[in-house]
């Protein structure tokens, strides 16, 4: 059975996609509310949108005909295993990586033809932060608020601000390559939002970074949702997904497999695992009222190996 609960193509209706939900025979009235939740989101206005967004590197393909739509104001988790094409995707999505084929386009935009305009209104954490470490964190912020195109007031006021806000303003002298792991993730996320971006890209901004820094990266994030700006992210912990995103999509060997809310992803996984079955039985709820965790739906999702207790026995 195809694994895909909604098929993101573009060039698909919307009752297409629906009709995709509706034939697994969802419970009725979920299913009903789950497709007027779903014609929603298809009908509004897409921040971010890609069509057949496909990346070859010689015969490999790594991103195989991507369609994604994300709505605006959406906090938007992007998921999958190891090597399944995330930090390709991003990459192409904010420029850094020109697609084999596709279309992208940013805030009704064609990222092709209008880069540099893109780029303005945007922000991006790459995976591998690459910070300037000879300049102290006052200089690197502003430096990178007049590469935005900021004034020099305006830069230097946002400046203080943002160290000020990720408790970096303490030691004003102290060199970027000084600064812990989880000092440089903070600083990197200030550096890309000091131009205020609509738009907002994400790689494993979570990565080794203590509590402390991860809530206050956390409460930044939340902050900038409720302003109205929109959030790309791509991680691991998927207890931070789930917490904070409201739609996810996931990625399995270069291809979408599903995209939607938590809601519809839950709902899919349900529909597509006969009651009674193991999987089900593995998967269900510990205690009454209890949903499914977004592990258990990603797991279900891209296959997950399933370990028997014969398994590494030796191991006591």
């Amino acid at each position: 059975m195809d694994r895909r609960f909604y098929i993101s193509s573009p060039e698909r209706s919307c009752h297409g996609h629906v009709k995709i939900i509706c034939e697994t025979e969802l419970c009725r009235p979920r299913a009903r509310r789950v497709c007027a939740r779903f014609r929603s989101f298809m009908d509004a206005a897409p921040t971010i949108i890609t069509q057949g967004l496909t990346r070859r590197f010689g015969e490999f393909v790594a991103v195989d005909s991507v369609d994604l739509r994300v709505a605006p104001g959406q906090f938007f988790g992007f998921l999958g295993p190891n090597g399944a094409g995330k930090s390709t995707t991003i990459k192409m999505l904010t420029g850094l990586l020109a697609p084999s084929s596709g279309r992208i386009e940013i805030l009704g935009l064609d990222l092709q033809k209008n880069p540099v305009e893109v780029k303005r209104q945007i922000g991006v954490v790459p995976e591998g932060m690459a910070l300037f470490g000879r300049l102290t964190g006052s200089e690197f912020l502003n430096f990178a608020g007049r590469m935005y195109g900021l004034d020099r007031e305006t830069t230097a006021q946002r400046a203080a601000e943002l160290l000020d806000f990720m408790q970096l303003a303490d030691q004003p002298k102290k060199l970027v390559t000084d600064y812990s792991h989880g000092m440089q993730k903070k600083l990197a996320m200030a550096a890309a939002v000091i131009h205020g971006p609509k738009v907002l890209f994400l790689d494993e901004p979570f990565e080794g970074v203590d509590a402390i820094a991860a809530g206050t990266l956390k409460s930044m994030l939340q902050g900038m949702i409720a302003r109205g700006a929109t959030i790309f992210l791509t991680s691991h912990v998927l207890e931070i997904v789930e917490r904070l995103c409201s739609h996810v999509a996931i990625i399995h060997q270069g291809r979408l497999v599903a995209q939607g809310s938590l809601e519809e992803l839950r709902a899919g996984v349900e529909a597509q695992t006969p009651a009674g079955s193991a999987a089900a039985m593995s998967e269900a709820p510990t205690s009454p009222g209890e949903k499914m965790t977004l592990e258990q739906i990603f797991l279900r999702t891209v296959g997950g190996a399933r370990h028997t207790e014969q398994e590494l026995s030796w191991l006591g």
